[in-house]
Formats: C-alpha cells, sequence, structure tokens
C-alpha cells in the first residue's frame, strides 16, 4: 500500500504563484494545512501496458476499445511501441476537507487544494517509478493528460474502464468527465525499445504560456 508521509513544500507553494518561497514555507498555515491533509490521504493508482498500432482514426490500443486521438498525443507517441495507461487518485476525504474549509477557512482551503495538487503529483510519481523499475530495459516519455492540447478530456471515461479504475481504486467521472475524487489524474506514458528523441517540455508547450502570472514573475513549474 503506497504511504504519503511527507508534501512536497516548494511545488506546493508554485501552485500558490509564491516567489519567496522559503519564507512562505515556514508560515505556520503551510504546516497546519499539510499535517491536516496528510491524515485524510488515500493514496492509490493502477496502471496497464498495451502494445499500439496508429491508424485514420488515431492510436489503437492491442485489446482495448479506446483509441487515443489527436495530434498532440500522436506526436508525444512518436516511435513508441506500446504505452501505459495511468490513474491516480489521494481519495475522497481529501475534497471533502477542501469544501469543509471553503466554508470555514478560505485560506487554508486555498493552501490545501495546492498541497492537494501536489500529492497527486507525487502519487502519479511512484506509480512511474515502479512502471520504469519493472520494464527497466526500455525507454520511456514523460506523462502526458487527457486535457493536454487536443487530447480531449471526453476520453476520461472510456480510459477509468479500461483500467477498470472504478473498482480498483474508486476513481469515476462525473456527466461533464471531470474525475471523481476531483484530486486524481490520468496519464499516458509511451514505451519504446529503443531510445527516444527529445521532446520539447514546460513553458513553451504550455497553453497558459501568455497569461500565467507565475511565468510572469520569472518562476516555471519545474519542468
Amino acid at each position: 500500500m503506497l504511504k504519503i508521509e511527507s508534501l512536497n513544500r516548494p511545488e506546493a507553494l508554485r501552485y500558490l504563484a509564491c516567489n519567496d518561497i522559503e519564507s512562505a514555507s515556514s508560515m505556520p498555515i503551510i504546516a497546519e494545512c499539510e499535517k491536516e491533509l496528510l491524515s485524510v490521504l488515500a493514496p492509490k493508482y493502477v496502471y496497464r501496458y498495451f502494445s499500439i498500432n496508429k491508424n485514420d482514426d488515431g492510436i489503437g490500443l492491442e485489446g482495448a476499445r479506446l483509441v487515443l486521438k489527436g495530434n498532440d498525443i500522436s506526436s508525444h507517441l512518436e516511435g513508441c511501441c506500446g504505452v501505459y495507461l495511468i490513474a491516480a487518485t489521494i481519495g475522497p476525504a481529501a475534497d471533502r476537507l477542501i469544501r469543509t474549509q471553503q466554508i470555514t477557512d478560505m485560506a487554508k482551503a486555498v493552501v490545501t487544494d495546492a498541497f492537494a495538487s501536489t500529492a497527486v503529483e507525487q502519487v502519479c510519481a511512484a506509480a512511474e517509478e515502479k512502471i520504469r523499475s519493472e520494464d527497466s530495459d526500455r525507454f520511456f516519455t514523460w506523462r502526458y493528460a487527457p486535457g493536454y492540447g487536443d487530447f480531449s478530456i471526453e476520453i476520461q471515461k472510456s480510459f477509468l474502464d479500461v483500467l477498470d479504475a472504478p473498482r480498483k481504486i474508486g476513481l469515476c467521472t462525473s456527466p461533464s468527465r471531470m474525475l471523481v475524487p476531483v484530486k486524481s489524474v490520468t496519464s499516458v506514458m509511451g514505451v519504446s525499445d529503443s531510445p527516444l528523441p527529445s521532446r520539447a517540455r514546460g513553458c513553451i508547450t504550455c497553453n497558459m504560456r501568455e497569461k500565467c502570472n507565475f511565468r510572469k514573475s520569472g518562476n516555471h513549474c519545474g519542468f
């Protein structure tokens, strides 16, 4: 069972667009929100490997009725022979904690929300580490999530069904294709038997790069 004993404070403060990360990290509210969130976390992930084949509709997965559509995901998987589909969540209690704080203490709700986003990323990183250790002879892309570029979130329900995520980790979608619990992530990681060319990542590839206040302040998300 995955257990998270501490959260990445600098990363959470980046989500909060904090310029002075070192000073802000020592603020009492930061430690308090981290402690409260850690007490309710229920981190889980599930993943599955598929060989792929490209066709006119997109990228098909062998043995599954799921096609990955979009120019961006197709470009991301260029040179790959397979993919890992990954789903991760920190559980419904984190959502409930944030909703309660939104009523009782909005400042804490904002901080806890940032920590929750960081926690989900840590769960994804743990899943990726396990995949890489189990498939150590191959080469990987970075994780690419529905909603990036033209890779539509409309795929979410089918994505979760293929992984049996509702049963295995309690992760479902709403009618609008939003993940439930909210603090959850799905992603695709490409696999190749030979080295892959480096791919652009970071501010230059982000659709929000011209509007991002964090970027305007001279910071970035760490990619």
